[in-house]
């Protein structure tokens, strides 16, 4: 019989072989500091216009070049618990403003960074919560004040175009105006009398060859489809949309059919095409001129969709044909009868036309205001177009937050500094210990314009003294010049530098929020993983197969 050894007296006592438990400053907070620490550092270096690239290969070998946080976030599949926590606030950020996502990690790291000081200096993780909890307060409390202007006219291009600027700007940056300008026309364009704006309703296609200055905007839908019949296209387009294949109806059951000569043969094939031809002609008499179906086109129902000139597009993907059915005001049908008006989609052209060497069908409405529009998106590489596809997706997302709210900051690090500056003097009114706590907050939000010139290759302090000097004269709207030469600083209102208040209101909650969610932990239990153990990876000593 084997021989039961006792457990250590203590925590693990009381749980399963395997398991593992942290607790106490040492072990728990610090090691989760360390992690965040680790993680900010990596898209820290990303942030703001000079931000460098990261080349992140996941776990289905897909290569990714990008400077998004959100999407390297999103692809390197953090496993730490507490880096998940910084995660998931980043992920929060990118699902209420679309926006922001590495001023809230950068910002997050630093927090913690500064935390982990004033713990190691003796003050308790309660007072230094406090004291976050404090300054975070008092600094949603000033943001209102530090509004440069606000977005009067969100349907004249020229205006959002210079809106959506600074969002583009640090993904794409030399191609801003360009980009700003795509994004804004199909922004504008879909922008309904009601004031609500659906972020799915900018669509993108991306399609290989010539340069970025070739992408243009489409009021309606672009597929990379070609067109399956003789028709090539259609101007005063009515479609017919069906979500089942464009082919006879085969029956549910089973049944055997006898043929005993050869006129019976001819007349049973016969029966079959006269079906198929009184289905098509029946569509055709309805006057649609296009056919859209979701699934495969038989070969007899094309030759009769030739025959009654009717243009015929498969699209494979069922949210594609939602999508169109949006644009054109269809409804999709589920069987192959003719519709009615109502089901009836329109649009005044539907035709195939090449793009490089891509063919692909173009549904166009010629009035702006329809309810889909394409920004058709062209690059040398695939990567370097999804990178100006995250872009797109940022601008669009900024036009929807300024939607929500017109108002605007200083972009820049200008208000970040303002902050700074208000929230230390208020720090020193306090009389507790968390007036440190307070202080270290201010420190944190210099994060932002010390990333900006780390990354432009300058001096950070010399900026970081110029941008405070400045702000103590009175001159709020100062931020961190990239383009001047050495340590430069300029007015970012001027500049048409400019952040939307969602997102610096949103960003500044869900990284002071996710900062003390990290600190309040003080003790790590993690149960033994399920399953036996792992299997073998690879096949390093069998023989190859025959």
């Amino acid at each position: 019989m084997a021989l039961h050894v006792p457990k250590a007296p203590g925590f693990a006592q009381m749980l399963k072989d395997g398991a593992k438990h942290y607790s106490g400053l040492e072990e728990a907070v610090f090691r989760n500091i360390q992690a965040c620490k680790e993680l900010a550092q990596t898209t820290r270096t990303a942030y703001g216009p000079n931000g460098m690239n990261k080349m992140v290969i996941n776990h289905l070998e897909k290569l990714l070049v990008t400077n998004d946080a959100a999407t390297i976030l999103r692809e390197l599949e953090v496993q730490h618990p507490a880096a998940k926590m910084l995660v998931m606030a980043c992920t929060m950020q990118e699902d209420e403003a679309g926006e922001g996502t590495n001023f809230v990690m950068v910002f997050a790291g630093a927090l913690l960074e500064l935390a982990e000081e004033l713990l190691r200096m003796g003050l308790s993780v309660s007072e230094v919560i406090e004291g976050y909890e404090m300054a975070c307060k008092k600094a949603l409390e000033i943001l209102p004040d530090c509004v440069s202007s606000s977005a009067t006219n969100m349907r004249d291009i020229n205006v959002a175009t210079a809106m959506i600027r600074t969002a583009v700007m640090s993904k794409q940056y030399g191609n801003e105006d360009f980009l700003a300008e795509l994004i804004a026309q199909a922004c504008v364009s879909i922008y309904g009398d009601s004031g609500s704006f659906n972020v799915d309703n900018v669509r993108t296609c991306k399609i290989l060859g010539s340069g970025l200055q070739a992408s243009s905007v489409l009021h309606g839908m672009v597929f990379k489809k070609e067109a399956e019949g003789d028709v090539k296209s259609v101007k005063e387009a009515k479609i017919a949309v069906f979500s089942c294949p464009f082919d006879c109806m085969v029956t549910e059951t089973k049944g055997t059919v006898l043929i005993k000569n050869a006129e019976e043969l001819k007349n049973f094939s016969r029966g079959e095409e006269d079906m198929m031809e009184s289905h098509v002609k029946g569509i055709a008499e309805t006057g649609v001129n296009v056919v859209v179906t979701g699934g495969k086109v038989a070969d007899m129902a094309l030759h009769y969709a030739n025959k009654y000139n009717l243009m015929v597009v498969r699209l494979n993907s069922k949210w594609d044909l939602r999508r169109l059915c949006k644009t054109v005001g269809a409804i999709a049908l589920p069987r192959l009868t003719p519709p009615t008006p109502e089901e009836m989609g329109r649009c005044d052209s539907v035709y195939l036309t090449e793009l490089g060497d891509t063919q692909v069908v173009v549904f166009k409405h010629e009035k702006e205001d329809g309810a889909i529009s394409t920004v058709v998106i062209r690059g040398s590489t695939d990567n370097l177009m999804d990178d100006i596809e995250r872009a797109i997706a940022d601008g669009v997302n900024t036009f929807k937050a300024l939607v929500r709210d017109q108002r605007l900051l200083p972009g820049g690090g200008a208000t970040e500094v303002e902050l700074a500056k208000q929230i230390t003097s208020y720090g020193e009114t306090c009389p507790g210990l968390e007036q440190y706590a307070i202080k270290k907050f201010a420190d944190a939000l210099e994060v932002v314009p010390r990333a900006l010139a780390e990354n432009s290759g300058v001096k950070a302090n010399e900026v970081i003294s110029k941008l405070y000097a400045a702000h103590h004269e009175g001159q709020r709207n100062m931020g961190v010049d990239i383009e001047g030469e050495g340590p430069a600083i300029k007015d970012m209102v001027k500049a048409g530098i400019q952040d939307p208040f969602l997102v610096k209101h949103m960003g500044i909650k869900l990284a002071t929020n996710a900062a003390i969610t990290v600190l309040r932990v003080d003790q790590i239990i993690m149960a033994k993983p399920a399953g036996g153990p792992k299997a073998p990876q690879g096949k390093k000593d069998w023989d190859e197969d025959d």
